[in-house]
């Protein structure tokens, strides 16, 4: 399957494990290491169970966050993810994707495209 061309934020569409889904803007962050959604997203959507939780380096310090698992949908590709569940009411966008979702190969990012 060829690569994928996606910009700096793409509308991703975030699954539940009880098949609600979500379709959002989330910003492509290629200096993240983990992907991160909004704590009331995630409650909007339901999603859970936290499986494990770890202490996460951010440009507001160090914070011990619950992951969960979801299914992330990137330019009509569906893969599995782990998220980091954090406070994003004050950012522009809920959702962020690292390198754990960019790192599948799948993905080119082109910073012009809109």
């Amino acid at each position: 399957m060829p690569r994928a061309i996606i910009g700096l934020v793409e509308y991703v569409r975030i699954f539940s494990q009880n098949s609600q889904s979500r379709r959002i803007a989330a910003r492509i962050d290629t200096g993240a290491t983990k992907s991160s959604i909004d704590a009331a997203l995630a409650a909007e959507l339901h999603l859970g169970p936290i499986v494990e939780t770890k202490l996460i380096k951010s440009v507001h310090g160090k914070t011990l966050r619950p992951i969960i698992r979801a299914y992330v949908r990137v330019d009509g590709r569906k893969l599995k993810a782990t998220f980091s569940i954090a406070d994003r009411a004050h950012m522009k966008y809920k959702v962020l994707i690292g390198q754990d979702v960019l790192k599948s190969g799948a993905f080119l990012i082109d910073p012009k495209k809109r």
